[in-house]
């Protein structure tokens, strides 16, 4: 995989906000389809553990960005939503395995941010549970910018939602990275 650091962290820095969202959506698009469907496979993972909630998913489609008609949206609120996020990582068309990187995403950035929170994990050994910490200590700084995270908000991207995403409707073809 071409991931500019451990692909855990990478995704999870996104995740929290510590990488800016368009970044992510422009690495994602230009991996290769086999690359792409193991991303998505480690995301609905990552989200798996998070243990999400209804009210995180249908959350986590508004700040996609996605149109609550779109087939990953649509998937992810029937049914348990741990069954879902699999099949939500096994679409195929290109244009449904971006939407469904979108909402991955976002879904990772709320349920996980719930447990961050909850839980403080303390001597924790996964990384990506200290990359916030990480970034405040001033260990592995890197440019950040607007993404799902905590820290991803309006006063970084300048949108009054602050989820850093394209309005819900934008068309994912017509993007180039964004």
């Amino acid at each position: 995989m071409r991931y500019g650091t451990n692909p855990d962290v990478y995704l999870n820095e996104l995740a929290q906000g510590l990488r800016p969202l368009d970044e992510g959506i422009a690495w994602f698009a230009a991996l290769p389809e086999d690359e792409q469907t193991r991303t998505l496979r480690l995301l609905a993972g990552f989200c798996f553990q998070a243990h999400p909630t209804a009210e995180e998913a249908v959350e986590s489609i508004r700040r996609s960005g996605l149109r609550p008609t779109h087939t990953p949206a649509v998937m992810l609120v029937r049914g348990r939503i741990e069954d879902r996020v699999g099949a939500i990582a096994s679409l195929t068309p290109r244009h449904e395995r971006m939407k469904a990187f979108r909402l991955l995403i976002a879904l990772l950035a709320i349920a996980d941010g719930r447990r961050r929170k909850r839980c403080r994990v303390v001597g924790c050994g996964h990384e990506w549970h200290r990359l916030t910490a990480d970034r405040e200590a001033g260990a592995g700084r890197r440019s950040g910018g607007a993404g799902f995270g905590a820290q991803g908000g309006a006063e970084r991207d300048g949108r009054s939602d602050g989820t850093g995403v394209a309005p819900a409707g934008a068309d994912d073809a017509g993007r180039s990275g964004s």
